[in-house]
C-alpha cells in the first residue's frame, strides 16, 4: 500500500472555477466537526454540502471513478459506497482558515466507516499563501501538491490538517470513501 496517491488532473481549471463559482452564490454554512461540533481553535472555514447542489452532480460520478482506480492501484481497501455528500471548503485569510491536525475517522455513524479520504485543490496557487495541506502518513510529512485541479487520496486514518491562510483563500473538495470499518 502506498501513502498517499495523487493524480495531478483530476479536475481542469475550467471545472475548478465552475465548482468555486456555484458554492460561492450559494449560502455557505461554518464548517465543523464530526456530530456538528464547532470548535474554532480546531477548524476554521466555510462549507457547502455538494448534495445541496444539484447542479454539481457530476462532480461525485467523475470522483467515484477516480477512487475506484485509486484503490485498485494503491490501497486495496474494501470500499461499499459513497455514504456522506461531498463538501465544498472555503478558508479565508480574513479569519485565518485552518484545519488543525486530525484524522477522518470519528465516532460518527458515517465517520467510523471512512476507508479513502479524497482532497482536490480548486484554487489557483497564487490566490493565496499558507493553507498548505499536511499528510502525515508514515515518519514523513507530505505536502500535498497545490497544482489546480490535482487530488490527494489517502486513508482516512491518515493525520492531516491545513496550515492557516495568511493571504487570500483557497478553496478544496473533500470526499470520503466507505466501507466496513477497520478493526
Amino acid at each position: 500500500m502506498t501513502p498517499l496517491h495523487e493524480v495531478p488532473d483530476a479536475l481542469t481549471p475550467a471545472e475548478c472555477d465552475d465548482l468555486i463559482a456555484l458554492c460561492a452564490a450559494a449560502p455557505m454554512k461554518d464548517a465543523g466537526l464530526v456530530r456538528g461540533t464547532t470548535a474554532h481553535q480546531i477548524r476554521r472555514a466555510e462549507l457547502s454540502w455538494l448534495d445541496d447542489l444539484p447542479q454539481a452532480a457530476w462532480v461525485m460520478e467523475r470522483m467515484m471513478r477516480l477512487v475506484a482506480a485509486a484503490n485498485r492501484e494503491s490501497f486495496g481497501f474494501d470500499l461499499t459506497e459513497f455514504a456522506e455528500s461531498a463538501q465544498v471548503a472555503r478558508y479565508g485569510a480574513e479569519r485565518e482558515g485552518h484545519f488543525d491536525w486530525h484524522s477522518d475517522i470519528g465516532a460518527g455513524a458515517l465517520a467510523q466507516k471512512r476507508k479513502l479520504t479524497v482532497v482536490v485543490q480548486l484554487s489557483d496557487p497564487a490566490d493565496y499563501d499558507g493553507g498548505t495541506l499536511e499528510v502525515w502518513p508514515d515518519s514523513n510529512l507530505r505536502m500535498a501538491p497545490r497544482q489546480r485541479g490535482s487530488a490527494v487520496i489517502f486513508p482516512s486514518f491518515t493525520l492531516h490538517r491545513v496550515t492557516p491562510i495568511t493571504r487570500g483563500t483557497r478553496w478544496s473538495l473533500t470526499l470520503w470513501s466507505h466501507g466496513p470499518a477497520f478493526r
